[in-house]
């Protein structure tokens, strides 16, 4: 975005089409709720909200899940198992905060603001688990119980779906996780930002939170907000699910790290988070995400990028192979492109290595480059004719 910005990306945004872009659109879709268009000001929310977040918002919270995931199970969620953040990245750093000397696995490719995380707390041994690009990255509770074992990691961290491979553990592998990490007491933490971006399953929606067994035992923290799942990056509310004993160390941890989310917004969001707004979002989601996704896959594949159809989140993981004339290069793909007003994400960055601990070569993925669908149709489509022009 730098790279873009010195080029005129911000003084003529019309001009560009930013398929790098980690945001949805945010307009109104067909079918989906009313937008949020008014944030009022209470007299109340003039002062600090609590750390932890509204009370009636971690309700809320708590609540939806219950109905969603929960149903007739006799451990349920309250709002002390949620803490309300600032963002994604502010809820991990929370969460990192409280692990205190830990080996934490996260795999490759995963989300790139991971590195910075696993790179800063000094009291973190990151170790990389790669994903076998063979199998389509697909990664068993069996594979990760001899990663766990043989590297005695005492934390997981990945994204599902997955950001960049689009890649969803659902179903019986998702509860086979979710088991693994209650036996061998290691706490999986799941990424679930994209978890109303599923386009293939009999589903509205996935999370870890249906296979819990006890909500302050099990060690599954669940990280989510309105971001990408309600289509409002801009309000910066997230929240963390998890047994009470973890979300206290994070308020405790919170107290420090940026004292709470805002107040105002809080109270305007706790009419969105329940299971009825959530699940009609996530039905309007697939609907105009998934004939996105079909266009882009196709256009893709029309220019010689190989990109499997994403089973979630809304991002083609493309292989540059095949290309021609130096462009197999994700990296020169990029500067190529950026000069010709689109903007790509070239797939190194998603080659985590917190503290640049392994040795300096190549990137793993240095032939892949991530391509969003996040964008309107409108800006898909120009992004597709200027990479046509440019390749």
């Amino acid at each position: 975005m730098s790279e873009a910005a010195k080029l005129g990306f911000n003084e003529n945004r019309s001009e560009w089409s930013n398929l790098g872009q980690g945001a949805p659109e945010t307009g109104p879709l067909k079918g989906g709720p009313a937008r949020l268009k008014n944030i009022s000001i209470s007299d109340d929310a003039y002062e600090y909200a609590p750390v932890g977040g509204l009370s009636e918002l971690r309700k809320a919270v708590a609540k939806m899940y219950n109905d969603r995931y929960r149903v007739g199970k006799k451990s349920q969620y309250t709002e002390e198992n949620v803490a309300i953040g600032s963002g994604g990245r502010l809820a991990l750093t929370r969460v990192a905060s409280t692990l205190g000397v830990s080996h934490i696995g996260h795999f490759l490719p995963d989300y790139t603001a991971y590195e910075e995380l696993l790179g800063t707390f000094g009291t973190f041994v990151p170790i990389p688990i790669s994903l076998p690009i063979k199998e389509n990255y697909n990664f068993s509770a069996n594979d990760l119980e001899k990663e766990i074992l043989s590297k005695g990691l005492s934390a997981v961290l990945i994204s599902n779906p997955s950001n960049p491979t689009g890649n969803v553990i659902h179903g019986e592998a998702l509860k086979n996780w979710v088991s693994l990490s209650r036996e061998l007491e290691c706490a999986t933490i799941f990424d679930e930002f994209y978890s109303n971006y599923i386009y293939d399953l009999d589903k509205v929606s996935i999370s870890a939170a249906e296979y819990v067994e006890d909500v302050n035992k099990d060690p599954i923290i669940i990280l989510d907000g309105l971001t990408k799942n309600w289509r409002y990056p801009g309000l910066r509310i997230s929240w963390t699910l998890g047994p009470k004993e973890l979300i206290d160390a994070c308020i405790s941890a919170g107290s420090f790290l940026d004292g709470g989310a805002n107040h105002p917004t809080q109270e305007a969001v706790i009419p969105l988070v329940s299971k009825e707004i959530a699940d009609q979002e996530a039905a309007a989601i697939k609907n105009e995400f998934l004939v996105k996704r079909e266009y882009l896959v196709k256009a893709l594949g029309d220019m010689g990028i190989i990109a499997n159809a994403p089973k979630g989140a809304f991002y083609c993981w493309g292989d540059l192979s095949n290309l021609k004339n130096g462009n197999s290069s994700g990296k020169k793909l990029f500067e190529r492109a950026v000069q010709n007003k689109i903007i790509i994400v070239p797939g190194e960055f998603f080659d985590i290595n917190p503290g640049k601990r392994r040795p300096k070569k190549a990137a793993l993925f240095d032939k892949y480059a991530r391509f969003s669908f996040g964008p309107p149709m409108k800006e898909l489509e120009l992004g597709v004719k200027l990479l046509r022009e440019v390749l």
